[in-house]
């Protein structure tokens, strides 16, 4: 309280004075705290949105962004930023191959066979924008969409063709299925004929001519196969004969050579002999001898005419050729058995397991000698 006269101020004034000061301070400094908390949870708000609004697009896959409703673009694989409020991510969409397992669609062949037909497909998203937009439901679409392009292929195709043309099938749904899939997105990789089940009795007719084709080839390939036995045999055959001719033809042609070799050899040692004979001078009792010797090969019974090379029997020789021929005087009866002959020698090289073509060549040998001593035997009568 003031005293307006003295103008000095009473205890009780410099009190309230001092505790406005003090409230006021108070209020500073609560603002003070006041905008400081303010501040950090602008701050904790301002981080928090920053956050949350962080995304990070994983690989293979992509997600399609709208700007107040509208699209605005397509987030790839890494880390971006959406602006809170007011971008938002309307799909996201994976950019992996699918794979559409689609139940059995029953379909009638050209032929009315009705049966059913388990088709696989692969597809992938090529443009995640027209993969959102382009349609609402593209599996439930690809589906629809196989179905159909399967009953319009199979409907142009008989059984048989049906059931051996599965590959053809296969390029045409793609070829088919990948055109009509462009506005959306999609890229149909390929597909695939999982089963085609045809009826029981349709079935079981096949059942029958498979077997029935089996025991064909079969009984084909077991003609083949004796066929081919008979004909490896005959040629095996042939070239056995062939072989043995050609050794038949090498032996015969071996065993020639020999024996003109050896009739050679034989000639060759009686004209040296011959030669040798003429060089030493023989006299006419040599001669003489010779004859005599001779004489008793000749006189062994078995002759029916006799000739002795003498000028004092000549008439006697004479005489008795006349005297024979007219059937006069004693007819002495000719042996005509064979003449004994010494038994061959044994060829040391022939045995118990010795086989034809040894024995026939050790007979020919045998007959080359036989032929030679009666080659001999003649030039020594021609020479007596």
């Amino acid at each position: 309280m003031y005293d307006y006269f003295s103008r000095e101020k009473s205890p009780a004034g410099k009190w309230k004075t001092k505790n406005k000061k003090q409230k006021i301070k108070e209020k500073e400094a609560l603002s003070k705290i006041m905008s400081q908390l303010i501040l950090i949870i602008v701050v904790i708000l301002i981080l928090w949105a920053l956050i949350a609004n962080v995304r990070v697009v994983p690989q293979a896959q992509a997600y399609v962004i709208e700007r107040l409703g509208k699209y605005k673009t397509t987030w790839e694989a890494g880390l971006h930023l959406k602006v809170p409020f007011i971008e938002s991510i309307v799909k996201k969409v994976s950019l992996k191959e699918q794979t559409l397992d689609f139940p059995p669609q029953p379909v009638i062949t050209k032929d009315n066979v009705t049966m059913n037909v388990d088709s696989l497909i692969f597809m992938k998203v090529m443009d995640p924008k027209l993969y959102t937009y382009g349609i609402a439901n593209a599996t439930m679409a690809v589906e629809g969409m196989a179905a159909t392009t399967l009953r319009n292929i199979i409907g142009e195709m008989e059984l048989d063709e049906t059931l051996v043309g599965r590959d053809e099938i296969n390029g045409k749904m793609q070829q088919v299925l990948d055109e009509a899939t462009d506005p959306w997105g999609i890229k149909v990789t390929r597909v695939e004929i999982k089963n085609i089940q045809p009826p029981e009795e349709i079935a079981e007719v096949m059942s029958k001519q498979m077997r029935a084709e089996r025991e064909r080839r079969q009984t084909v390939l077991e003609a083949q196969a004796h066929q081919e036995a008979v004909v490896a045999r005959a040629e095996g055959d042939k070239k056995a004969k062939i072989l043995a001719a050609e050794a038949e033809r090498d032996a015969q042609i071996a065993l020639a050579e020999g024996r003109a070799k050896s009739i050679e050899m034989v000639y060759e040692a009686e004209a040296e002999g011959l030669e040798k004979l003429k060089n030493a001078n023989v006299s006419d009792t040599v001669l003489k001898l010779k004859g005599i010797e001779a004489l008793k090969d000749v006189a062994d019974g078995r002759a029916t005419k006799i000739f002795i090379p003498s000028d004092i029997t000549s008439t006697v020789a004479a005489l008795g050729v006349a005297g024979e021929a007219l059937g006069i005087g004693n007819a002495t009866a000719v042996d005509n058995s064979p003449k004994m002959r010494p038994a061959p020698k044994k060829d040391p090289c022939i045995d118990d397991e010795t086989g034809k073509g040894g024995l026939d060549a050790a007979a020919t040998t045998e007959a080359i000698n036989e032929e030679v001593k009666a080659s001999s035997a003649d030039q020594n009568d021609v020479l007596d």
